[in-house]
């Protein structure tokens, strides 16, 4: 049952069980995966396809050293093409590109296993919430574009005092080929409910100038 169907020379008749097979569980695995990769139609043709594909590659390569460096030319090419993917949308090609090799060698049992077991183990760790990232505080970033003739230090340390829990200046840059400051922050809020009055009275100090509230990140590019 998991030896291989092909024999010295591939014939006709194998080359169309491993085509049925690597199609029709082609399709089983696209359909387990759509109930967990958020993603346009077209890629679920496309993770149909391509255990098939890899399968008709490696069957036809047999061996055949020039061949496989020119086809694998042009796989980069076809990279280098395409819009990068989500991590999901990478992982399930992976997977399928990894059942056809499995199917291309003639191993139709184990190209089939490693898709629907696969498919169903990713769906199994995606309902697992162990993984999840946990938000560990409510920090924010606070983004205060102000004139340049307003004198930021201390102006708005009495709404901060009112509002937040602490406000840390974590960055000062200019802004409006010099004409703006923009001020950041990172904040915590007393009352999160409270953050549309906070945004309001600090917009009666900073001349109604751009006020953002984003979630905080370590990263410097996001201050």
């Amino acid at each position: 049952m998991f030896d291989t169907i092909y024999s010295a020379t591939v014939t006709t008749s194998q080359f169309l069980i491993m085509a049925a097979s690597a199609l029709v569980s082609g399709f089983i695995y696209a359909w387990i995966m759509s109930f967990r990769v958020n993603s346009a139609k077209r890629f679920f043709i496309v993770l149909t396809l391509i255990p098939f594909v890899v399968a008709a590659i490696i069957t036809f390569v047999a061996g055949n050293i020039g061949t496989g460096v020119a086809i694998g030319g042009a796989f980069a090419l076809i990279r280098f093409r395409s819009a990068q993917g989500s991590a999901e949308e990478i992982a399930a090609i992976l997977i399928a590109m990894g059942a056809g090799i499995a199917f291309g060698l003639g191993y139709i049992a184990y190209g089939v296993l490693i898709l629907i077991c696969l498919a169903l183990l990713f769906i199994l760790l995606s309902s697992v919430s162990v993984f999840d990232r946990k938000t560990v505080s409510g920090d924010k970033l606070l983004r205060i574009t102000i004139p340049e003739d307003l004198e930021y230090s201390g102006t708005f340390d009495d709404i901060f005092a009112r509002y937040l829990k602490k406000a840390e200046s974590v960055g000062v840059k200019t802004t409006g080929m010099g004409s703006m400051f923009k001020l950041s922050y990172k904040i915590c809020m007393n009352d999160p409910a409270e953050e549309k009055q906070f945004i309001d009275d600090l917009r009666t100090r900073n001349g109604n100038l751009e006020i953002a509230v984003l979630p905080y990140s370590e990263q410097p590019n996001q201050l």
